[in-house]
């Protein structure tokens, strides 16, 4: 079957909508780059599909989707005149198809727990930090989508939502999509850009299993005086939350809401002296009575914990005063005197509710001094191994001196290359009696020599000839001319590399270009690593794939050179506007200026030296892939002569 595609406008942005090979998925992919952001949605969470009628002349088609439990819409516009009828009905026809093949298929087979988005049921209350534990623990249980990178790539909701999140990862993931080769599919792009940001996703689908747990909610309520009228807004969440914290808040609720409506209950409640109570403040004589509320004052909802708590004796204060035989010595200290729950009762409260939340959230671990998921042994050698050091990682550091020599191979090459041939031409025999002659000068076989052949080679110049010393003399000049020059090299380039604050960090170019440069930059990178990817894995299934990542590869470099182009432009543009004020003053004024044209930043050169590690690496790729190609089509023609 044939794979449609048509032009259609999503969110009032115009764009292409295709239909993946397999038949599995469709996207829209944005016209202008980096105008908007890739939409993907797989057939199989695919649950409706809606069309306009054929007499409405807008052509429409919606796409209800089911993404972590909500139901999506996705509605596109076709814009191609009189065909886009025709497109919607091909893509429409294929969809339903792939919609029907996938329940059929689905239906076949066994039923299993859902997981959405990376959500999985740790039961009721249960935080994100013990969900996360309790599915690390658990060996040969299901596992958590972010412990299975097949899950994360395969989560197109999920990458949706960091594109969402990250601008820069958008832009990047736009840009790749647009630019990608022809005969790459949108699945298979896809595939390999979340390869390499698996660790991305990882992340993102932990951020999102995170949610809010229990929390005071009456320390968080407070009611605001507009116009001498108090307003408390409160959300059915929060009154479910108080609820569950105070039990006997929600004995009178169901004991007068029927006489009182809800609001007149809530509105005597966050005004009674009960709600102070339940704060944990102080009741005074002058707060606002209510016969109704006031009846539930005496009322303590944590008799039954401090009844069923089993109070260890030598922090049961009150235990401890019954129990005491000699009432000698020192009074205790304030802290240590049992008193009257009335005058603190902002303690008792605040440690009720804090057992009264942590008893909501299930447990995830059970006994903590039994090893979880491993055995015994296991369990006691990583004891052992705790107690050891840190080890040292045995790893190579590369440390590059000077970049320009690590780009700069071919140069190097030939000057070893010059510096052999004249060593070629010398007798082997001359330069083996010249280096013993030095070495019985300067080292005499008796062991004694001179200091000042080590320290200053230059005293014993009277026993030189003129000519020898004239050699030596401008040897030594060379010499020290070459190392300052190339000093003085390393230098400029480290501090041109440093000086980032010049420009606004755009070296001379403008905010647009410069933008312009690091997205093909980026994209540049993202193609050579897949490039790298297929030709390191020796797969000759890729090598179809090979060939259209190296046309990206050219495309690439074309896409730099013109990058550069547009920054000559732009850099002759404002050297015609600083020659035209200079013209403009010395004929209104007859003065004339002179132009400092070489302060003119940006141009073709700014342009090749931001990207030249890019671009060697563009040119090596390729030509690393025409010398395998050259390799491999000798080979088979030495194989198809020897069968022949």
């Amino acid at each position: 079957m044939a794979t449609p595609s048509a032009s259609a406008s999503y969110k009032k942005k115009d764009g292409t909508l295709t239909v993946s090979k397999d038949h599995k998925s469709i996207s829209w992919i944005p016209a202008a780059g980096g105008a908007g952001s890739a939409v993907i949605v797989n057939v199989q969470n695919m649950t409706n599909l809606q069309q306009t009628p054929a007499t409405n002349p807008k052509v429409m088609l919606r796409i209800f989707a089911q993404q972590n439990d909500t139901q999506e819409q996705y509605v596109f516009t076709f814009t191609s005149g009189t065909n886009a009828r025709a497109e919607a009905d091909a893509i429409k026809d294929v969809l339903s198809s792939a919609i029907a093949a996938a329940k059929a298929a689905s239906s076949a087979l066994p039923a299993a727990p859902a997981t959405a988005g990376g959500e999985t049921s740790t039961g009721e209350g249960l935080s994100a930090a013990m969900a996360m534990a309790n599915a690390i623990s658990s060996s040969g249980k299901g596992q958590a989508i972010w412990d299975n990178d097949d899950k994360l790539k395969a989560d197109a909701e999920l990458q949706q939502s960091l594109l969402k999140s990250d601008a820069n990862l958008q832009r990047m993931f736009t840009e790749s999509l647009r630019t990608r080769p022809e005969t790459l599919s949108v699945g298979q792009f896809a595939s390999q850009f979340w390869s390499s940001r698996v660790h991305l996703l990882r992340a993102h689908a932990i951020e999102r299993a995170q949610t809010r747990g229990s929390y005071n909610v009456l320390s968080t309520l407070k009611p605001r005086t507009d116009n001498n009228v108090t307003k408390l807004n409160i959300t059915k969440e929060q009154i479910q939350l108080i609820f569950n914290q105070h039990p006997l808040v929600k004995k009178v609720y169901d004991e007068n809401v029927p006489k009182l409506s809800e609001q007149q209950f809530w509105s005597r409640f966050f005004q009674s002296r009960l709600f102070k109570k339940l704060r944990g403040e102080r009741v005074s004589d002058s707060d606002a009575t209510d016969a109704i509320l006031d009846k539930y004052l005496k009322v303590d909802e944590h008799a039954d914990r401090v009844r069923d708590a089993q109070v260890p004796h030598f922090i049961d204060l009150a235990g401890n005063e019954v129990n005491h035989s000699q009432r000698q010595g020192n009074r205790p200290d304030f802290d240590m005197r049992p008193a009257s729950i009335d005058k603190v009762p902002i303690i008792r409260t605040l440690n009720a509710l804090s057992e009264s939340i942590m008893a909501n959230v299930a447990p995830a671990d059970g006994d903590p001094s039994a090893p979880v998921g491993m055995d015994e042994e296991t369990y006691n050698q990583l004891l052992l191994r705790d107690l050891k050091g840190d080890e040292e990682r045995s790893r190579i550091i590369l440390n590059i001196r000077d970049q320009s020599r690590f780009f700069g191979q071919d140069k190097e090459k030939d000057g070893n290359e010059k510096k052999n041939a004249l060593f070629a031409q010398r007798d082997p025999k001359e330069i083996i009696v010249s280096l013993q002659t030095d070495l019985e000068q300067t080292l005499p076989a008796d062991g004694s020599f001179h200091l000042g052949k080590i320290v200053e080679p230059g005293e014993d110049e009277d026993d030189e000839d003129d000519e020898a010393k004239a050699r030596r003399v401008v040897g030594s000049k060379v010499n020290m001319q070459k190392a300052s020059r190339e000093i003085f090299d390393i230098i400029r380039e480290r501090r041109a590399q440093a000086d980032v604050t010049s420009d606004s960090g755009t070296w001379g170019l403008s905010s647009t270009l410069f933008d312009r440069l690091s997205l093909t930059h980026a994209t540049s990178t993202e193609f050579l690593n897949q490039f790298w990817n297929a030709f390191l894995s020796g797969n000759p299934d890729r090598a179809g794939e090979l060939a259209s990542l190296v046309e990206s590869l050219k495309r690439a470099i074309e896409r730099i050179e013109s990058v550069a182009a547009n920054a000559e432009t732009e850099k002759e543009t404002e050297i015609n506007k600083l020659k035209q004020h200079a013209r403009e003053v010395f004929a209104a004024t007859g003065k004339k200026i002179r132009v400092n044209l070489a302060g003119v930043g940006g141009g073709e050169k700014v342009v090749n030296q931001l990207l030249a590690p890019t671009i060697a690496a563009l040119n090596l790729a390729v030509d690393k892939y025409n010398q395998a190609l050259a390799e491999a089509t000798a080979a088979s023609a030495r194989e198809d002569s020897m069968t022949l």
